[in-house]
């Protein structure tokens, strides 16, 4: 058996109290039997006694002995000065418990303690079931007091709750009850929360308080938490903006900084604040100015921060259409970011001198580059300025030489009209100071042109690059008008028909010689023949120049057998005309020598087999003939190629069309209507046409009222048979 350590000794064993009377002393003797120095404490609990309550309801003396040797007492003195149960009457148990803290040892001993009806007052005991609430804005909480009147005494109690604003509270914060003895009463606090913007989120401490009549007040407390709720709204205005923010359409070197609003709008009920960043990849082109600080926003409250863009502008160009991105961050996330979490801006930033402008100023440009260039029909430094009659290409169709009322000859390039970069225009062959009717080129070499004038003077002209460019020029009677021009094959012989009825023959060959040797004297006629009409058109028909097509005035239509000395003239019928009628225009293709096309001013275009009225002494036979071809308006000119497959035609309906023709020297079935090859400007009326196939191209040059010389091209159609290889 194990000796005890610790010998107790409590006296006396039985003790009476009266409450709020004397205190009841007893004694505590403690022998030291262990082997070592020991200190000794005292402690005394009582049954029923509120694990809560403190102890004092008793005091010891002394709290803590000194250390004392083995054998040696120790003596406590033990008083109580309050009911350990506060109202309770009656016999109750006390133990004393000794212990030692150098000694594994302890010892208690038990006191009877009989309680007597008090003489004070004693308090109430209140006890909160639940200390800690927690509810969310706009919600109701119940909070539960119990109340307990340990005493043997009725009682009134008045109830008060504190530390929560008064008007959360329903009902009231005071509640008034009556307790019976040893009564107990729960009370309950219902807690009305307001909405967000009055109920910031955070633990809101409170108390209950007990007073009666009969003891001391008593309180109790508590906490109650808000949770936090809601949102924070994010917006900006304007979400898009502009540099310069006025008049971006007129030139403004104005770089001014744009601002953004953003908006934010507390719709929780947490204490915040906001921090703006950018972002974006276009951020790195614009300067920016951010708020110093956060932004303070209190529950239900707006606040405003301001951004201040700036962006280089270009010089020209296009605009600029930046992006940014402006992300809000909460210094309290618990209920997450910004609604949304960030606004797309964005920023249009045009360049200083406006696009328009700069198109305008460049289509400017490109106009003045056009009105001084060759490609302005109205440039004075260019083409002709007055109406062109004659044009005609050379015999390898590289060029062209023009006749203008204007007064002069021009030679053209043809590649220049497929070329917009290059002019066309390769030199002013002369100044006739006569309006130029018609104009021929020498067969031979095509080195020399002819030109027939307003005043009946016939001009030679030089195309090489040797000067002077006239290189003679006769007449036979003045103002009498040259309006044909028929070159012999051979180049000897120029015939010249003019607008008094007379057909000239012209030796060039011998005139060029003497002019060559200085011997030019006055040039006269080797021949002549006088019609009773005007002369519009000359052309050799058949073989060996032999016989000359003449035509003109009142739809007369003749051949001039050359050779014969008698100047007879064949007439072919022709539909009769009166004064206002005219022939026109006459060709002839060079490999089909008896295909002839004419054309008048009644719009009809006319295709001849001369060959059964030469040759074979019949009448002379109309292959084709239409109306229709420049819409029953005049026909001016027409033209055959040299293999007679193809038709140009010019009138004044301003339209220049090609006829694809047969064998046989009609148009061909599926282009009876012809081909538009080309239009003048403002419909005016063509002149001149003439036609040519080179490679795979048909050429068609023509000169109209609208001063303009003109090449086009159109495809070959050597699926219709008659086109092989001119």
């Amino acid at each position: 058996m194990v000796d005890n350590l610790i010998d107790t000794t409590v006296s006396p064993k039985q003790l009476r109290f009266k409450p709020g009377g004397l205190p009841a002393s007893f004694e505590v003797k403690v022998v030291n039997d262990s082997d070592r120095f020991a200190s000794f404490q005292v402690e005394v609990t009582a049954a029923g006694v509120d694990a809560d309550r403190l102890p004092d309801w008793y005091k010891i003396s002394p709290e803590v002995s000194t250390k004392k040797p083995p054998g040696d007492v120790t003596h406590f003195q033990v008083a109580i000065v309050d009911n350990p149960v506060p109202g309770f009457v009656g016999l109750m148990n006390l133990t004393v418990r000794v212990f030692s803290m150098e000694l594994p040892d302890e010892d208690r001993e038990v006191l009877r303690l009989i309680l007597e009806q008090g003489t004070g007052s004693i308090p109430l005991k209140l006890d909160l079931p639940v200390r800690e609430f927690q509810e969310y804005p706009a919600n109701e909480d119940e909070i539960p007091v119990r109340v307990y009147n340990p005493s043997q005494i009725e009682t009134h109690v008045t109830l008060k709750f504190s530390g929560i604003d008064p008007t959360w509270i329903v009902d009231g914060t005071e509640r008034q009850l009556y307790l019976p003895p040893n009564g107990q009463v729960t009370e309950t606090f219902i807690c009305q929360i307001p909405d967000i913007s009055q109920a910031p989120s955070r633990i809101y401490p409170f108390a209950i308080a007990a007073t009666h009549r009969h003891g001391s007040p008593a309180q109790v407390e508590g906490t109650l938490e808000v949770l936090p709720m809601g949102l924070v709204e994010f917006s900006a205005t304007p979400k898009q903006q502009q540099i310069p923010t006025k008049r971006a359409w007129i030139p403004n070197w104005r770089n001014s900084p744009v601002p953004y609003t953003l908006e934010f709008e507390n719709h929780s009920n947490l204490q915040q604040q906001v921090t703006v960043n950018i972002q974006g990849e276009d951020q790195q082109e614009c300067t920016l100015e951010l708020p110093d600080k956060p932004a303070e926003l209190n529950p239900g409250q707006i606040a405003q921060a301001s951004l201040r863009v700036q962006a280089r502008r270009h010089l020209w160009g296009r605009k600029k259409e930046l992006s940014l991105e402006a992300l809000a961050t909460l210094s309290d996330q618990r209920l997450g970011n910004t609604n949304p979490t960030s606004q797309f801006l964005k920023l249009d930033v045009y360049p200083i001198i406006p696009t328009w402008l700069l198109l305008g100023g460049g289509l400017l440009l490109l106009y003045f580059i056009w009105w001084l260039s060759w490609l302005n029909p109205n440039n004075k430094f260019f083409g002709h300025q007055d109406a062109v009659n004659s044009v005609q290409f050379n015999g390898m169709s590289q060029n062209v030489v023009s006749g203008s009322n204007d007064e002069t000859l021009i030679k053209w390039r043809v590649d220049g009209f497929f070329n917009p970069f290059a002019n066309p225009e390769v030199e002013k062959i002369a100044d006739t100071d006569k309006a130029v009717r018609v104009i021929r080129y020498k067969p031979v070499d095509n080195n020399v042109v002819a030109a027939g004038l307003e005043n009946g003077e016939i001009q030679l002209l030089n195309l090489l690059a040797e000067t002077p460019k006239l290189m003679m020029s006769f007449s036979q009677e003045k103002d009498d008008r040259v309006l044909a021009l028929e070159f012999t094959d051979d180049s000897r012989s120029l015939f010249s028909g003019h607008g008094s009825g007379w057909v000239f023959r012209w030796d060039i060959q011998q005139n060029l010689n003497e002019a060559e040797t200085g011997l030019n004297g006055n040039v006269e006629p080797i021949r002549s023949g006088r019609f009773k009409f005007a002369i519009y058109a000359l052309k050799f028909v058949g073989q060996g120049n032999q016989n000359l097509a003449v035509a003109g005035r009142f739809n007369t239509l003749a051949i001039w057998n050359v050779p014969n000395p008698d100047n007879v003239a064949i007439p072919i019928p022709y539909r009769e005309g009166g004064q206002d009628d005219y022939i026109e225009s006459i060709d002839v293709a060079d490999m089909k020598p008896y295909l002839m096309a004419t054309a008048d001013n009644q719009g009809y275009i006319t295709l001849w087999n001369m060959e059964s009225c030469l040759i074979e002494g019949e009448s002379c036979e109309i292959i084709d003939q239409w109306q229709n071809g420049h819409g029953g308006q005049p026909v001016r000119s027409v033209a055959l190629s040299n293999g007679g497959c193809y038709l140009a035609s010019g009138g004044d309906d301003g339209r220049m069309m090609l006829w694809p023709l047969t064998n046989q020297g009609e148009r061909a079935e599926n282009y009876l209507s012809g081909i538009e090859v080309g239009q003048s400007l403002r419909n005016q009326r063509f002149n001149s046409v003439d036609i040519n196939v080179l490679k795979r191209n048909i050429l068609i040059a023509s000169g109209s009222d609208d001063t303009q010389v003109r090449v086009k091209r159109a495809k070959r159609l050597q699926v219709l048979g008659c086109d092989r290889d001119e």
